[in-house]
């Protein structure tokens, strides 16, 4: 399989532009019929298969296997230990880039955190794989675990992708000094792991001209860089195929250790090895999100303006690598405070290094802020809403730039209207349902930054009539193969049905990294300006041409659509793309897009989506159980390409803040620093139960500056607002204030 292309028909379209309908996915039916190829699929001839040994601590170092034993085991082929493994051409702990991170890959016998890969088995069958990981039987030799938030603190260099961890404008101290009320509080978030449904996985295979790997990646370029430095290859003779992902929400961005070890197996044995991650195996080499310390001081005015916002996060990063999650970042773009300060100090623990997880900094940023501004409106004697809007920002705090667009204020408006804020009483605890539960309701605001990365596209019109896009573009469940494909038929100015996308193998151009909600806006942009190249081209081709209708009216005066070019001041005179072609003696023609942030429109604007988002919890008053039982969001992300699609990644986030709200944290004992809950029947997530009912409203916004088609990304804005929201309903539901979450029923049945 070099890529897999798709070509549907779509049968509910109107006339006219495919961006914009409410169009199912194109990938539908493969996935519901088990058609759609995910990594661990494939089986090449030959194959074998890959099992990790792991650390059973979290800190020392490895005293002993028992390799003789696991390659005495029938069906064993192999087994790759430190002393026993190929070379590698670069240090994987080597770092050059905010994207590169360290790997373990059996370098040496010292353990780092638990599941630390320390050995892999390769074996004929699975069973026989993962017999002879056991029988390895390793022993340890241990060092006291560091774990927690409360060791030695340092300012880190920058946190997030470089971010400045300490940020300030005016001056918080005196804003502090001159405030009416304070509001100070801490809030802690716990560890939090990506648990993609679908498992890291790795199917490698050496061949004649180079390494053929199915994986699944957020970044296949990246991948291939890496893994070029790592093996000492041309990153070309790599190729990729990842069309489907089961998941990703950024623990698939950069290739990790585990993937690479599959490469090495393979390349070890000589034969094609497949190495898939257990789901207790995720908690570990693959990242996660930090754990974080938030204290916020917020200072207001008689009338309930904030004279000063101060936000300080504390978290945690590994002991040999450096991601720190920015969570006092979000406070730089929401309130309009006349102080602003934002600072991160972090710890080191023992525990792999955390990663880019859904709304990084941003999702657990928010709970702690929104909780902190619910907090400061009680004490001012206000409806939540109505201090929001008091303290609306005009332009970005922080920064003083204006806003591209920024359409919160109706956001607001249409979201309570649905929900019926207005019937809220300001006093906690004086809502109860008919069975006697406590009823709170409360709201968030919801942001996210609007970014774009590097992507290229190559489109084709062939003289049938018909049209091909080929970009590099990562589909991980948020609908790529339909939206982007609708991008690229109107750029092509042909019906949907009219166009075959190929998509997801790094031999076609690169479509940049799925992440920081930028995919549909980086990807999008290089194949509408590959769409606007090759109508060009085809134009050039036809203006030029005497025998052409066309003829004299020059490439600006001709407009294509519905597979024919226009001319603009008579489109009456017209003439089909397969006629220019056939004219031309081509059976073809192409042309190439790309797509990269504008530093100008960068430095002069602050770019963001928004939100809002209102919860209704109810409390059962003598055992503290918490039900949500209504969330709704009303959200502006500037154009939408397919209503139905956004719909589901608002609905998505919004369940995410259910989970970050009352259900998910890992647990770590601080004895041994191992995880105690790291399988999915111990680490809590929604299940269908817990969402009874979620409502997305989708508010127009027209964002001219943002980028050429006016996209905004959808895919994580939704967890910003909806867990602050839950979290301000169980408080207005109990007169309980939870600042540590989730929030269990154990911080309610005393006050319940």
């Amino acid at each position: 399989m070099s890529e897999i292309t798709l070509r549907t028909s779509t049968p509910h379209r109107r006339h006219g532009s495919n961006i914009g309908q409410p169009l199912t996915r194109r990938d539908g039916i493969l996935k519901v019929t088990g058609a759609a190829p995910y990594a661990a699929d494939h089986h090449p001839a030959g194959m074998l298969y890959a099992v990790m040994a792991v650390a059973g601590i979290a800190r020392g170092r490895v005293a002993s296997l028992d390799v003789a034993a696991a390659k005495a085991h029938p069906g064993v082929v192999d087994v790759m230990t430190p002393d026993h493994k190929p070379d590698l051409a670069m240090d994987p702990d080597e770092k050059s880039n905010p994207f590169m991170f360290r790997l373990d890959l059996l370098q040496n016998d010292k353990v780092r955190y638990p599941r630390q890969p320390i050995a892999v088995v390769i074996a004929e069958t699975l069973e026989v794989a993962t017999e002879g990981a056991a029988l390895l039987a390793p022993t340890f030799e241990i060092e006291t675990a560091r774990v927690g938030l409360d060791g030695e603190r340092f300012v880190p260099r920058g946190v997030g992708v470089g971010n400045p961890a300490q940020v300030s404008r005016g001056d918080v101290d005196q804003g502090l000094k001159d405030a009416a009320k304070v509001t100070e509080a801490v809030y802690e978030t716990p560890s939090q792991y990506h648990n993609a449904m679908e498992p890291h996985a790795i199917v490698a295979e050496w061949t004649d001209s180079g390494l053929v790997i199915d994986t699944p990646s957020q970044g296949m370029a990246m991948a291939q860089a890496r893994i070029a430095g790592l093996f000492g290859i041309a990153p070309e003779t790599i190729h990729i195929r990842s069309p489907f992902l089961g998941g990703g929400f950024g623990s698939k961005g950069m290739i990790s250790g585990p993937q690479v070890l599959g490469i090495m197996a393979a390349k070890l044995v000589g034969r094609p090895v497949k190495l898939v991650l257990r789901r207790e195996q995720m908690y570990g080499p693959v990242g996660h999100r930090a754990p974080t310390r938030q204290t916020l001081r917020l200072g207001t005015d008689g009338e309930g303006r904030l004279t000063a916002l101060d936000h300080h996060t504390l978290t945690a990063s590994s002991t040999f690598d450096d991601f720190f999650e920015p969570a006092s970042d979000v406070s730089h773009t929401l309130y309009a405070a006349k102080a602003l300060a934002t600072s991160h100090e972090a710890v080191r623990v023992d525990a792999g290094t955390p990663l880019f997880m859904r709304a990084p900094g941003e999702a657990t940023g928010s709970i702690a802020l929104e909780s902190a501004v619910d907090e400061a409106a009680f004490a001012c004697g206000m409806d939540p809403l109505e201090f929001r809007l008091k303290n609306y920002a005009e332009v970005e705090p922080i920064s003083g730039k204006p806003f591209s667009s920024k359409a919160l204020r109706e956001c607001y408006a249409q979201g309570a209207e649905r929900f019926g804020w207005s019937k809220r009483p300001l006093a906690p605890r004086s809502m109860r349902d008919e069975a006697g539960f406590l009823v709170g309701w409360g709201v968030g605001t919801a942001t996210f930054p609007a970014l774009m990365f590097q992507a290229q596209a190559r489109a084709i019109l062939k003289a049938d009539g018909s049209g091909r896009m080929e970009i590099g573009a990562h589909d991980m469940g948020q609908g790529a193969w339909t939206a982007l494909a609708q991008i690229a038929a109107d750029g092509l100015g042909l019906d949907l049905d009219k166009v075959d996308f190929a998509s997801g193998t790094s031999d076609l151009p690169d479509g940049g990294i799925a992440g920081g909600s930028a995919h549909t806006a980086t990807a999008g942009i290089a194949i509408h300006n590959a769409g606007a190249a090759v109508i060009a081209k085809l134009a050039d081709l036809a203006t030029a041409d005497e025998r052409s209708p066309l003829f004299g009216a020059g490439n600006r005066g001709v407009i294509a659509r519905d597979g024919r070019l226009h001319r603009r001041d008579d489109e009456a005179r017209s003439e089909a793309y397969g006629d220019v072609l056939a004219r031309a003696g081509l059976a073809q023609i192409e042309a190439t897009g790309q797509a990269a942030a504008d530093p100008a429109t960068q430095e002069s604007f602050a770019m963001h989506a928004h939100g809002a988002v209102f919860a209704e919890v109810k409390v059962d008053p003598d055992l503290g159980q918490i039900r949500v039982s209504r969330l709704i969001g009303a959200f502006a992300a500037g154009r939408i390409i397919n209503p139905h699609l956004v719909r589901s990644q608002y609905y998505g986030g919004m369940i995410w803040g259910i989970s970050f709200a009352l259900h998910e944290k890992a647990i770590t004992d601080r004895r041994s620093g191992r995880i105690m809950n790291g399988d999915l029947s111990e680490y809590h997530v929604p299940v269908n139960a817990d969402v009874p009912h979620v409502e997305a409203i989708l508010v127009e916004e027209h964002d001219p500056h943002v980028n050429a088609l006016g996209i905004k990304g959808v895919g994580e804005i939704a967890i910003t607002g909806s867990a602050g929201a839950i979290a301000n309903a169980v408080w207005h539901a109990t007169g309980t204030r939870c600042r540590r979450f989730p929030i269990g029923l154990e911080q309610l049945i005393r006050t319940a």
